[in-house]
């Protein structure tokens, strides 16, 4: 199932686009927007994994968007201006269509879509915006992730050997996306774990194996929301 967001500044175009996506099958509008900055605030809380921007925008392209958002989401460009192809490919997305869309062209783009979807996404590596630049991290070598203190937006990763990195402007859900369920697993709203690092778990806490300030170990409390998920990883 596709499930896609529309980003347009013109509420017709919105209109008739999705009108064509309702003609499609195993495709559902979870919403849409004619403003680049709300979407961009929404995007991360909503259950989608495609975006179709319109690129000329006033204030802000469908380009510009696109560099915040394609590590998480596929994406299918729209516009009437053929001289954004070379620049729309360069980000690796799913199509580039044509204004006006015919509903036959959409279906191609959908179909290449699913494919992507479908695929298994390699993750053994995460590549993020960091306090060091862009960086590739190996997921085998995280053993830790918390939100920052500083900035919520962004999140600490504590790698095996103490090393900290700092993710720059990324949600706990997005950056779940990113790594492999079946080695990491969120315990509250503001710490994910990795599972080599839990060394002892109860019902409320986790006794991890990264030591801090010499001799203590990291304990981290249970949240009453993730106590199910997390005892299911371990086929309880």
């Amino acid at each position: 199932m596709i499930k896609c967001v529309i980003l347009d500044d013109e509420l017709l175009a919105i209109s008739y686009l999705k009108l064509l996506c309702e003609q499609i099958e195993n495709v559902e509008v979870v919403k849409a927007f004619n403003d680049p900055k709300i979407f961009l605030n929404e995007i991360d809380n909503l259950d989608c994994n495609l975006c179709i921007l319109d690129i000329e925008m006033p204030g802000m392209t469908g380009i510009q968007v696109a560099e915040l958002i394609s590590d998480s989401k596929k994406i299918i460009f729209t516009t009437a201006y053929k001289e954004y192809a070379a620049e729309a490919f360069d980000l690796n997305v799913v199509d580039y269509v044509r204004k006006p869309i015919k509903k036959e062209r959409l279906i191609q783009a959908f179909e290449k879509a699913k494919e992507l979807v479908a695929a298994p996404q390699k993750k053994d590596f995460i590549e993020w915006n960091t306090n060091i630049g862009k960086t590739i991290i190996f997921t085998e070598q995280i053993a830790y992730i918390k939100t920052s203190e500083i900035d919520s937006r962004d999140k600490e990763i504590m790698l095996n050997d103490g090393t900290t990195i700092v993710l720059k402007n990324l949600s706990f859900k997005s950056l779940l996306e990113m790594l492999p369920s079946k080695d990491f697993a969120q315990v509250n709203k503001k710490e994910i774990i990795a599972l080599s690092s839990i060394k002892v778990f109860s019902t409320n806490e986790i006794i991890t194996s990264i030591l801090v300030d010499g001799d203590n170990f990291i304990k981290l409390q249970i949240g009453d929301t993730y106590k199910n998920s997390l005892l299911e990883m371990f086929g309880k």
